[in-house]
């Protein structure tokens, strides 16, 4: 018998609708019941790609003697962390503030005034390696609610308490300056790895949004300590594990601290970020592989993770079918030398097996290998190479492929349609903006009520019921904003700028600080507000990049002060802790540099010229330049006006802080312009 959990839009919670235990999904009508049968309530968060997520459901949540306890004593609720990022932070906030640590599965114990009093993460079915048993958990809590209440109510106000005391103080309202960018560089430089590139040690975590800025910080003042660092480690990554060799696209992250075991999930927004960083590190520098990784990254998530609809999935499942019935993890994508030979014959196996570094021994579990290009001397024939890759991967596509999360997340999207366009534009690959400009209408068309507010998710061409967050806002904004750029389309640029609206009016206080939640959302024990960067952009940051391109864009005073203002958290926290502000560090090197704004304009936009104009303006290096692009008198973008044709021929003009250069003809002249 489903509970009711079969009606929700998320695949989590659908992988929980069949379980014994009478799960209800987060809403008022849960914690009305806790206090109508005076009995707490287990939250339980996680993610459909989480592996240990799975191992507990499986364990515990499947097994019909602890669902009769949990049923009997406590009104459980079940929370897709990606549906409500605001319910993970505020409560992951506690488990951290309380054990010193967190992570998924999260279980949390509430009254039913939902103010936490006991937390965990994953527990096992019977006691082990110092932890109690999951049962022996819920034991311990029931007794401790039906026997000592006032302690219970007493630790649960304490904690809330405490959290509404951890408000930050983000310094003043000032953006950072040369100082504080140029002491960030100092610190990454010190946690940087020479060895294996990356940052600090292991688990090791693609540091995306870190690249961006050290790209964009060479750009502007030419250190060249910068951009070795860029391009080391997004050489390293590429060939480690953590990058499929066959198929393209990355894992969450490495296991270890030299790239080569990954954690196998794929997730959307890394494989976004990255796609965007190695498009940017090819802009940059030229490098063939950078070029390679960029395209078949974009490949990946249009092979892979597009829906029907035209939106993108949210995530590949670590785990899969090993061929005998076992959901084991990285079974789709890891080879033993015997396995090689079964497809390729003796003789190309031991080529791949060089190639690939797949060794007797194995770099992963059980004799397995994961797929590598590890540096070596030697020359391969590439068409030799081409032919074992295109046979490996036809034999991978016969093996039971990992689950696939199909609910789209309006932020990360945004962040897909911000690589693919700007890969398409630099690659000549106008099918990848068009998938930009697909999965774009998608979000108009589903995401969007009449108010422009946006819903976070959509399913199988159904919009989910949940508000979205501020990096939903920021990150479709910033999707939006490149696509304009790209397309010429300033539709999309009106688009970025009725979001940004709600960022002004219903995510900033009074102060100018920023919330991760509206000013009329649902009300949590604390409003979330986290400015770091993590596994994506915060909201924060997303937002101070997305005003300051628009405000480029239209001259707009108010989006330029808001970014301005948004950056004074990294003026703060940049020269502390740079590798969790990457974004905003971004996007201050950007204000920095003005950021540039560049208007092409021509006869027509089928006309050569103009195109290779428009061409060079997306390929400048200039942190954060802002590109219009279209016909003499064309109101499509506010930098478009009063731009005349240059004596009957396109032409290109360039502005930063309310100067302008003389207008330029010539491509030569505008790249050396934009790359200075």
């Amino acid at each position: 018998m489903a509970n009711r959990l079969a009606q929700a839009t998320s695949p989590y919670l659908l992988q929980h609708a069949e379980n014994p235990v009478d799960w209800w999904p987060w809403e008022a009508e849960a914690f009305e019941e806790a206090r109508r049968r005076d009995v707490p309530v287990l939250l339980s968060v996680g993610y459909s790609a989480c592996h240990w997520c799975h191992v507990m459901a499986h364990e515990s949540f499947e097994d019909d003697e602890t669902a009769a306890f949990l049923n009997g004593h406590f009104v459980s609720v079940k929370v897709d962390r990606e549906e409500r990022p605001d319910v993970d932070a505020v409560y992951m906030e506690a488990v951290q503030a309380a054990t010193g640590q967190g992570g998924w599965p999260m279980t949390v114990f509430l009254t039913p005034d939902a103010e936490p009093f006991y937390f965990g993460t994953y527990y096992p079915p019977e006691p082990r390696h110092g932890m109690p048993s999951f049962r022996q958990v819920l034991q311990g809590v029931h007794q401790a609610w039906a026997e000592r209440r006032g302690e219970v109510t007493e630790v649960a106000g304490k904690i809330v308490r405490d959290l509404a005391g951890r408000e930050i103080s983000y310094g003043d309202a000032q953006a950072p300056g040369e100082a504080e960018l140029g002491q960030a560089l100092l610190g990454l430089t010190r946690e940087y790895d020479p060895q294996r590139g990356g940052f600090g040690g292991a688990p090791k975590f693609p540091p995306s949004m870190v690249i961006e800025f050290l790209l964009r910080h060479h750009a502007r003042t030419g250190a060249e300590g910068a951009l070795q660092m860029a391009a080391d480690t997004c050489e390293r990554m590429a060939r480690g594990g953590i990058y499929d060799q066959l198929g393209g696209g990355f894992a969450r992250y490495s296991v270890d601290r030299e790239w080569v075991v990954p954690h196998f999930e794929k997730m959307l927004y890394d494989n976004a970020l990255l796609c965007r960083v190695y498009a940017h590190l090819w802009r940059a520098t030229g490098s063939d592989l950078a070029r390679r990784v960029a395209l078949e990254t974009a490949d990946f998530m249009i092979r892979e993770l597009r829906t029907a609809e035209g939106g993108f999935a949210s995530a590949l499942d670590a785990d899969s079918d090993d061929g005998t019935g076992r959901h084991v993890e990285g079974a789709y994508y890891v080879w033993t030398p015997a396995q090689l030979a079964e497809v390729l014959g003796e003789e190309d196996a031991e080529l791949a097996a060089r190639y690939f570094g797949v060794t007797r021994e194995g770099t992963f579990e059980h004799g397995a290998s994961v797929l590598q290009l590890p540096q070596q001397d030697g020359v391969f024939d590439a068409d030799r190479i081409a032919s074992v890759r295109e046979r490996l991967l036809a034999a991978r596509d016969g093996r039971p492929a990992p689950g696939r999360d199909d609910k789209v997340v309006a932020a990360w999207n945004g962040l897909a349609i911000a690589a693919l366009a700007e890969t398409g534009a630099y690659f000549e690959r106008p099918d990848l903006i068009e998938a930009a400009g697909a999965a774009a209408d998608l979000l108009v068309r589903l995401h969007l009520d009449d108010h422009a507010r946006l819903f976070r998710t959509s399913k199988d061409g159904r919009a989910g019921a949940h508000a979205g967050v501020l990096e939903d806002y920021a990150d479709v904004a910033e999707g939006f904003l490149a696509l304009a750029s790209v397309t010429g389309e300033g539709v999309w640029l009106d688009f970025a700028g009725l979001l940004l609206d709600h960022v002004l009016t219903r995510f900033r206080d009074d102060s100018g600080s920023l919330y991760d939640t509206a000013s009329d959302a649902e009300r949590l024990i604390r409003r979330p507000q986290d400015p770091t960067d993590n596994a994506t952009p915060s909201g924060w940051t997303a937002a101070a990049g997305a005003l300051l391109s628009y405000a480029a864009h239209t001259g707009s005073e108010p989006h330029r002060e808001a970014a301005e203002h948004a950056l004074g958290v990294v003026k703060a926290l940049g020269p502390r802790v740079p590798r969790f502000i990457g974004w905003g560090l971004a996007a201050a090197e950007a204000l920095l540099d003005g950021p540039r704004e560049v208007a092409v304009v021509g006869p027509a936009l089928s006309d050569a010229a103009t195109r290779g104009l428009h061409r060079t303006a997306l390929l400048g290096t200039a942190p954060g330049a802002v590109v219009a692009f279209g016909t003499e008198g064309s109101d499509e973008f506010p930098l478009l006006a009063d731009r005349p044709l240059v004596g009957g021929a396109p032409a290109a003009y360039v502005c930063r802080n309310f100067t302008c250069e003389a207008p330029t003809t010539d491509p030569e002249r505008l790249r050396a312009g934009l790359n200075s």
